[in-house]
């Protein structure tokens, strides 16, 4: 079935299996020592299962800063990061249509990507669900539409069903996203009214910061529950400043608040950003100097002036080590 707007669900085809193997062979000699594992992923890894004719690879490596000029010099695209903090997005279109996927070792979306798979695989009912919803989404106008997000409606659309299968499967991993559906953005405006604006109280002002360039918004995810969101503006000079970070009420005290912040220090780190601030509340002083916050101007450029009762602190970030995310 395809659709003038261009995207298209096709029945499963037998040498998809084959596409791969070969486009892994590639991999595996262009990565060399650099690669680690290769796994075939996505619809078209599921027998039986209708998908859009491209092959979806993760590419497993040791780092992966070096793999962009290995993959680009083997015929991949390198399209960018997308909505997951450290992943490396490549494309290749040509006889074989392929979307390649490489994170460094231990990222939590390898384990994601392939619980699904393999929980389809082992579960033909859930498979032609979601074969079923996939031709009832390419009926739906919206599917082609981006809205406020980097992604069409009919990726968007399958995230309920995505969630309850890796929910069924058991997932359960701590991973971070940058807010794109819906659902999170949703999440975002229930964290910042709830435990910010509520208090004050008033309507959230900022939300506006949503559609901004300089500003970035997290959420921190338990398997498939969310559990904590981030907002972060980028400012010149490559620093950056927590404008909010909080871990739901529930799923505190397990050190999710830390391992959230050292996530969003690597990202930062990894885009060159040279130092993180925050104006911190007086009984969130503690939690930062934890994390090796020290007293530092916070130097607003927007000329924002904070609580008088607040501490300004600073970090001077480092380059990510291996298996921080």
């Amino acid at each position: 079935m395809k659709n003038p707007r261009e995207i298209e669900v096709v029945p499963h085809d037998p040498a998809w299996k084959r596409q791969f193997e070969d486009e892994a062979a590639l991999l595996q000699q262009a990565l060399g020592a650099n690669c680690i594992e290769v796994h075939h992923v996505g619809s078209t890894s599921v027998p039986g299962l209708a998908a859009k004719p491209k092959i979806d690879i993760i590419a497993v490596v040791q780092n992966p800063a070096p793999s962009i000029a290995q993959l680009e010099n083997a015929g991949f695209e390198y399209r960018g990061e997308y909505n997951i903090p450290m992943h490396y997005g490549f494309s290749k279109r040509g006889t074989v249509n392929a979307n390649l996927h490489v994170y460094e070792e231990h990222h939590p979306e390898i384990e994601l990507n392939l619980t699904f798979r393999d929980y389809l695989r082992a579960h033909p009912k859930l498979r032609d669900e979601y074969a079923a919803l996939k031709y009832e989404l390419l009926e739906n106008k919206s599917s082609f539409e981006k809205n406020n997000s980097m992604f069409t409606g009919y990726n968007l659309g399958k995230n309920s069903f995505i969630h309850r299968v890796l929910k069924e499967a058991g997932f359960n991993r701590m991973r971070l996203v940058i807010c794109t559906h819906f659902d999170e953005w949703d999440a975002a405006k229930h964290f910042r009214q709830k435990y910010f604006f509520d208090k004050v109280p008033i309507k959230d002002p900022y939300q506006w910061t949503f559609s901004h360039k300089g500003h970035v918004h997290f959420i921190l995810y338990k398997g498939v529950e969310s559990v904590g969101y981030a907002h972060i503006q980028l400012w010149p000079g490559s620093r950056a400043a927590v404008r909010i970070i909080v871990v739901d009420e529930h799923q505190r005290n397990q050190g999710f608040g830390r391992q959230f912040l050292g996530w969003i220090e690597s990202w930062l780190a990894k885009a060159s950003y040279q130092s993180i601030h925050t104006e911190s509340s007086p009984d969130a002083v503690e939690f930062y100097r934890s994390q090796g916050y020290v007293d530092m101007p916070f130097n607003d450029p927007d000329g924002y002036e904070g609580d008088a009762r607040d501490t300004p602190l600073g970090k001077i970030l480092t380059s990510p080590s291996a298996g921080e995310v």
